[in-house]
This record gives C-alpha cells, sequence and structure tokens, in this order.
C-alpha cells in the first residue's frame, strides 16, 4: 500500500493511507517537529473523507437488523439444547438469570453478538473502516491491551478473595470446568461488545455531531446506565461505570484500558457467582453501590496514573 502526503499548506501535514476507494482514513497528523498528534478519539470519525452525519444513523439501522436475526438464530439454539420453555423463562428474566449456567450463557452471547451485528453494519454502509472503532491510533492494539489487563485483573483477584474470606459462600457451586473455558471466551466478547457499542459507536457519534467530547462521555454513560435494568442505585452506579470506562477511551485515545477494566469486572463477578461467593440480583444495595464505586475508582486512577507513567498510552 502507498503512503499518500497531502499538503494543506499549513504548519503541520496529514499523512493518510489509502485502504479503499470509499474513505481515506487519516491515521496521524506529524508536525513540522516530527512530533506525532493523533487524532481525538470522540471526534475521530470526522477526519475521513466520505464522513456524512447521517452515516452512523445507517449504521444503526443495519445493525439492528443484524443483531434481531443473530438473536433468533441464538434462541432457535437455545431451545434445541434446553427446550422451549426453559430458554423462554431465560428470556423473560431478569438478571437473576445469570445465576445458572444456560442464563449467564444467553445473557453473555445477546451482547457478545453486538461485534458482528456492528461489522456487517459498518461494511455495509461503507462509512469508514471497523478498525476505526477500536481507536485513533489505527486500530487494536494488543499489546496495550494486554498491559492495561494486568491491573485491573491484580485489583480484582485481590478483591475476591478477601470478598470471600469475609462473607463466605452465599450460594450453591455451579462451577465447572466447562462453564470456567465458556466464560472465558464469552464474558470478554460481551464487554468488547458494549465497549464498541457504547464507547465506540454512542460516543464517535455524538461527539462527531456536537464536536463536545465530554458531551459525548456523558450522553453514552447515562444511555449505558438506562440499559441496565436495576434499581435506581444500580443504574446510577452503571452511569459511573459508563464514565470511567469513556474516561479512559477518550484519554487513551482507543478501548483497551475501558476493556480491560470492564473485562476483568464482569469476569471476576462471574466466577464468584459459579463459586457460590455471590448472587447476581437486580436489586442494589446501598452497601453494593459504595463498594462498587469503591473498586470502580481505585481501578480506573491506578489503570490511568500506571499507563501514563509507563508511557502506555
Amino acid at each position: 500500500m502507498r503512503l499518500r502526503i497531502i499538503n494543506q499548506n499549513q504548519p503541520s501535514c496529514r499523512i493518510v493511507k489509502r485502504k479503499s476507494n470509499f474513505f481515506i482514513p487519516s491515521r496521524q497528523t506529524i508536525t513540522m517537529n516530527g512530533k506525532n498528534e493523533i487524532p481525538e478519539y470522540a471526534t475521530f470519525p470526522r477526519t475521513f473523507e466520505k464522513y456524512r452525519w447521517y452515516k452512523p444513523l445507517l449504521v444503526l439501522a443495519v445493525g439492528v437488523i443484524v443483531y434481531f436475526i443473530l438473536i433468533f438464530v441464538m434462541v432457535i439454539l437455545f431451545g434445541a439444547i434446553y427446550g422451549t420453555d426453559a430458554t423462554n423463562a431465560l428470556m423473560g428474566g431478569s438478571y437473576e438469570s445469570l445465576n445458572s449456567e444456560a442464563g449467564a450463557y444467553m445473557s453473555f452471547l445477546s451482547v457478545a453478538i453486538i461485534l458482528p451485528s456492528l461489522y456487517v453494519a459498518s461494511r455495509v454502509v461503507r462509512d469508514r473502516p471497523f478498525s476505526s472503532y477500536s481507536s485513533s491510533r489505527g486500530g487494536w492494539d494488543w499489546k496495550l491491551y494486554l498491559k492495561c489487563q494486568t491491573i485491573p485483573l491484580a485489583i480484582y483477584v485481590i478483591y475476591c478473595v478477601m470478598y470471600a474470606m469475609v462473607h463466605g459462600k452465599v450460594s450453591p457451586t455451579t462451577f465447572s470446568l466447562p462453564y470456567f473455558l465458556i466464560c472465558l471466551v464469552i464474558v470478554p466478547l460481551q464487554c468488547v461488545g458494549e465497549e464498541y457499542l457504547m464507547r465506540g459507536f454512542v460516543m464517535q457519534t455524538v461527539g462527531s455531531w456536537s464536536k463536545i467530547p465530554i458531551l459525548a462521555l456523558i450522553i453514552q454513560a447515562v444511555i449505558f446506565g438506562v440499559l441496565h435494568i436495576y434499581t435506581i442505585l444500580g443504574v446510577i452506579g452503571t452511569v459511573m461505570c459508563g464514565l470511567a470506562y469513556g474516561f479512559l477511551a477518550l484519554k487513551t485515545k482507543g478501548l483497551e484500558a475501558s476493556s480491560s477494566m470492564h473485562i476483568a469486572n464482569n469476569l471476576s463477578m462471574t466466577i464468584m457467582i459459579g463459586l457460590g461467593f455471590g448472587a447476581s440480583t437486580s436489586t442494589i444495595t446501598m452497601s453494593n453501590f459504595i463498594e462498587t464505586i469503591a473498586l470502580l475508582a481505585v481501578n480506573t486512577l491506578a489503570l490511568y496514573y500506571i499507563g501514563t507513567r509507563k508511557e502506555w498510552f
């Protein structure tokens, strides 16, 4: 592939890589002193030649159609495996359904399929490359993700051990090796699916429309909270999570850091429930709320501080 330099008679010029004949994605700006300036993540879609304000709406429309097709296929498969009555009960259940293996599988997969839905929609609409949802640095950075994952994972392991020692078992153990192995795959996909939808699609869409990253951060966090069917404290806690994940996405200009924290949270909670040291519920108490916010703050500050000091991003 050839690199093409576009000189705009300004102190800096933009280097772009042509990947197809329908868009020219901007990768980075190089100033006269050679310092790289990575584009703002929230407004990144505006840097593409074929950007139009209405194209995210087309992506949403196509994505919803693909999503419901995949949901239909998933329900048919679950009906064949677990029976129609059990599948209908799981679909009508709330977060309590996560306390069973089948409920956990269905819940996680129903969110994980957001990824292929968004991918297909972006390819159909052809508004911009799918990698632009990952970051404004040129796509998903696996090295950065793995570095980031070590911090929240360590914090959640310490927290879960302390929680188990203090509270003990609260429910029967449903944990099994197949359950653990399956969750190692579908839980990260579920978390990344939410990140691509909320911090990727929603935050970048609002940011591109308004050109105000902080507004995009707040709106996506509110939507993220409302989509989670908890009591009021749970919704507020989820909004705070959305703000923290969005903050990391804006500051790191990508989804790797927020995804690492999201995955560590959901995976550790899933394992704790399977081992009987926790139970999923839609009713959030004040103590649950305080623990969630404290753990969220520690993870966010630790990840951002260490990552900045070590120049990960």
